[in-house]
Order: C-alpha cells, then structure tokens, then sequence
C-alpha cells in the first residue's frame, strides 16, 4: 500500500485530498460499525497509483506512504488495508468546504496521537 491516512484525520475528515485523487481512491466509512472503522478517511491501496497527490493537500498532515508511517500510527497501514474487504460499506465523498486547520490545532492533535 504506497500511501496510507492514519488516524490523525479522525473526526477532522477534510476532504482536500479527495479532490487531488486522479483515480478517486480516497472513501469515507458508510456503514454503522465506528468501533471497527472510525470516522476518518481511507485510501483503498488496490486503486491507489502511488503518485502521492494526496499528502500535501491534507492540512491534517495525516497523510504517509506506507514507510514512512510514525510508529505511533503504524497500525493504521491495516485500518486502510482492511477496507478493502468491507468495500460496499465505502463510498468517495463528495467535498464540503472546511475551514483550515491552525498550526495550534494540527500540533495538538499530532501530540493526541503521539505522533
């Protein structure tokens, strides 16, 4: 899987990144189970083409290729990978404007995470 959203992006879900998506690869969880998939983007890593448009949209910096993943979010590689197995419950969203995040806000949500 060449890119990967981690959970840096749960419950902020800015969807910069689906509009960059040449293939549209980038899917928000539609389905009722939050314990196995919270409300976070996915990217699925059998369309992904690994060009890497993705990761300087998200203002979140949630955003890594799969090696360069942080160890404190290392176990969002499977979350992303899973999806793929529950697809129907997948869609691409359609992109509703949010204001940006400060640099305030991103340093304490990296430091939530521990990343």
């Amino acid at each position: 899987m060449p890119w990967v959203i981690t959970r840096l992006c749960r419950d902020c879900v800015d969807q910069a990144c689906v509009d960059v998506c040449p293939v549209e690869c980038i899917y928000a969880y539609t389905g009722d189970d939050n314990e196995k998939y919270p409300n976070q983007l996915y990217i699925d890593p059998d369309e992904c083409i690994d060009c890497g448009a993705c990761e300087p949209e998200c203002p979140w910096e949630a955003i890594f290729e799969d090696v360069s993943v942080p160890d404190a979010v290392k176990d969002d590689i499977e979350l992303n990978a899973k999806m793929v197995d529950d697809k129907d419950d997948f869609e691409v969203p359609e992109h509703t404007d949010k204001p940006p995040p400060t640099p305030d806000q991103v340093s304490e949500n990296r430091a939530k995470w521990g990343v």
